[in-house]
């Protein structure tokens, strides 16, 4: 329980009050979606300011993806120099650095900032699991479904209010605002800073960590690919919808404002499967359904948005965002349920996390390019289709019964 040690750190046996903890995860997850969100809704207004193309435009998406899959190897290694709270942080602190300079009226430092804004959200990526599975040991899956929620909220949050804040304080005002959830955040995590201390992992003396899987036999294993893929394709989708939905919604003749309401329903819709879905996953060995039921809607969704466009769109709004919320969660349980042991999780998050993303980077200036050259979006939505069959196909395959190794790592 919070009040206890921690058996990864040292120091002083106090820690902060559980409530504390609670309302800095809460904030600290509310930071981790929210200023990449914000950005799809004024992507037309962004473009026209600044003269950019949609595939340049693109990369204000895709930055911070890349962020995430260069920095999220080292995030567990920063966490055993300087300990977890300090580097979460740290984390925030880059974060919110990066989203005040893209207020700066200098396309330079917009993409400046947007890396940096990445770069602080992967270190919470990475490390936020880990320290809820630490401090709310017994209630880790609630704890994890709450963290899930709190991103979707501030994910969604950042869609839908990012219109009226753009109108009253123009864009970049909008995006630098993002930085006063920061600030709140920070002020929150503070107390933490005091019972930080390096992570020893394993060993009695917090070194010679043999529970640990090699890395090299991670990478061999084919399960575990199946699950970085999965990871790396629902990830693509979402920051896809997230771009260029407002932009392809007003195209089709919706006022953007009404457009990025609709981006905001496409992820509050995925919050409730997103809090059940480890729950359910963990009932048994094999999620296989539940790969098939959510990857199913996904499809559905996209098709009717491809073949009807503005017909019934608030039902394809549902089903893709049903789908996305249900298939993140199932992606980040995988890493649980596929491995013998914490140690052999962390490594397979990382490896999942490095390479999905940069799977994912590929998604919103790929599709922006395309848009680019035909200027319209059934091809864009064809290609989206394609990649929800193919997340299908390793969905099934990761949701089998089976591990990432074929035996538990030994342990001390």
């Amino acid at each position: 329980m919070a009040q206890k040690a921690s058996t990864l750190t040292t120091g002083s046996t106090y820690r902060p009050g559980p409530w504390l903890l609670v309302l800095g995860i809460i904030l600290l997850a509310s930071n981790l979606r929210a200023p990449i969100t914000s950005v799809g809704p004024v992507v037309k207004n962004i473009r026209l300011d600044t003269g950019l193309s949609n595939t340049l435009t693109g990369l204000l998406t895709t930055l911070p993806l890349v962020a995430f899959a260069l920095v999220s190897p080292f995030a567990p290694k920063l966490a055993r120099r300087f300990g977890v709270e300090k580097t979460l942080l740290g984390g925030l602190v880059v974060l919110g650095i990066g989203v005040v300079l893209r207020a700066v009226p200098n396309e330079i430092v917009l993409f400046g900032g947007t890396a940096l804004v990445g770069m602080g959200i992967a270190i919470g990526n990475v490390l936020l699991p880990g320290f809820v599975k630490r401090e709310f040991p017994r209630q880790a899956g609630i704890m994890t479904g709450v963290f899930i929620v709190c991103m979707g909220i501030g994910a969604a949050l950042g869609s839908g209010l990012s219109i009226p804040l753009a109108g009253a304080f123009g864009w970049r005002g909008m995006l630098a605002g993002w930085a006063i959830l920061s600030v709140i955040a920070l002020l929150v995590w503070l107390p933490t800073l005091k019972f930080s201390a390096p992570v020893r992992y394993g060993g009695k003396n917090g070194t010679n960590d043999r529970s640990v899987m090699p890395v090299g036999k991670l990478w061999r294993s084919g399960l575990a690919w199946q699950i970085t893929l999965f990871m790396g394709l629902q990830s693509l989708i979402f920051y896809v919808m997230v771009a260029w939905l407002p932009e392809m919604l007003n195209q089709w003749g919706l006022d953007i404002a009404t457009a990025g309401w609709l981006l905001s329903l496409f992820q509050f819709v995925g919050l409730p499967a997103s809090f059940i879905m480890p729950v359910l996953a963990g009932r048994g060995p094999n999620q296989r359904w539940l790969v098939f039921i959510t990857v199913f809607a996904m499809f559905i969704g996209y098709c009717g948005m491809l073949f009807f466009n503005t017909t019934l769109l608030p039902i394809w709004i549902l089903l893709s965002g049903f789908g996305s919320g249900a298939t993140i969660s199932l992606a980040l349980s995988f890493f649980v349920l596929r491995a013998h042991n914490t140690h052999q999780t962390a490594e397979l998050s990382g490896m999942a996390q490095s390479v999905g993303y940069l799977l994912a980077a590929i998604g919103p200036t790929l599709f922006g390019f395309i848009h680019d050259q035909t200027g319209g979006w059934s091809i864009p939505l064809i290609l989206l289709i394609v990649f929800t069959v193919l997340l299908m196909l390793v969905g099934l395959r990761a949701g089998s019964p089976g591990y990432v190794s074929e035996a538990p790592a030994p342990t001390d």
